[in-house]
């Protein structure tokens, strides 16, 4: 169990997928950039599911304070939100209306 406080320094945001492509070497991994308010790159191994061209224009949810890391030398400067399905594919979370990006999630 965490406490709210801590539940409070994750920052959520919405963001639109600007644009996305495969990570080359890698049939799991998109790179893609994501408007949150900024412009930032987010890798996510949702490539078996998801195609680039159908994330593109996507809104998505984003975890945007979390430690960039480097996924096959490409950098991910967040993490976006999906579940699993009950044969384990990624589903992403998107907000059921439109909403501006960079919009912060409570």
């Amino acid at each position: 169990m965490i406490t709210i406080e801590e539940f409070a320094k994750i920052e959520l945001k919405i963001g639109k997928v600007l644009e996305a492509k495969r990570v080359e070497g890698s049939n799991k991994l998109i790179v893609m950039k994501v408007d949150t308010g900024e412009e930032r790159q987010l890798v996510a191994g949702i490539g078996k599911v998801y195609s680039p061209e159908e994330l593109t224009g996507k809104s998505i949810v984003v975890v945007t304070n979390l430690q960039p890391v480097k996924l096959m030398g490409v950098e991910s400067q967040g993490m976006l939100l999906a579940a699993s399905d009950s044969e384990g594919s990624p589903v992403i979370i998107t907000p059921d209306r439109p909403m501006k990006e960079g919009t912060k999630i409570k």
